[in-house]
């Protein structure tokens, strides 16, 4: 996935809400990422659903704007 930039930042931010402790993940996204934990794995499903679905309506995955 590293030569898709959105789709992995769209992957580590599902990881991030989904996993946001280590009662939920043992291990950080970037660590997942390395050993492609089923936590990982699903991040990508994810990730890669949501931009089906976004696309479909015409828009891009983009990285949030901070207020």
């Amino acid at each position: 996935m590293e030569h898709d930039l959105q789709l992995r930042a769209a992957a580590r931010a599902i990881y991030d809400a989904c996993y946001p402790s280590e009662d939920w993940a043992p291990i950080g996204f970037d660590e997942a990422e390395r050993y492609a934990t089923v936590h990982y794995r699903q991040a990508v499903g994810a990730a890669q659903q949501a931009r089906v679905v976004l696309a479909s309506r015409g828009e891009q995955l983009t990285p949030p704007t901070l207020v």
